[in-house]
């Protein structure tokens, strides 16, 4: 049970990781090509929530094969583990707009 709670903390610090870390040096970037950077940064945080998901579940191949597996073979233990991770991977990029959201001071 231990290496399946250690796996939910990294599966969220590392969607929460790639949420703060793209948002971030996407408006440094937008800051050096003469653009609003927190306008850009809030911008590329509602459009990276998907991807900082997929990437912190380690693409989403073995996820459908687990949830394969789980439906037409009845692991469903497995098949609860994989939607374990999906809901801390969600909430991690939850938490990083909204910290983004905080930093910015906007109400969004």
């Amino acid at each position: 049970m231990e290496a399946f709670q250690h796996k939910v903390i990294l599966v969220f610090c590392t969607a929460l990781g790639m949420m703060l870390g793209a948002s971030l040096i996407g408006s440094l970037a937008a800051l050096l090509a003469k653009e609003p950077p927190v306008t850009t940064m809030l911008k590329l945080a509602r459009e990276i929530k998907i991807w900082a998901v997929a990437a912190s579940l380690g693409g989403t191949f073995s996820f459908l094969e687990v949830l394969e597996s789980g439906l037409f073979e009845g692991e469903v233990r497995a098949m609860i583990k994989q939607l374990c991770f999906v809901v801390s991977a969600i909430a991690g990029t939850q938490v990083g707009y909204y910290f983004l959201l905080v930093l910015v001071g906007d109400k969004g």
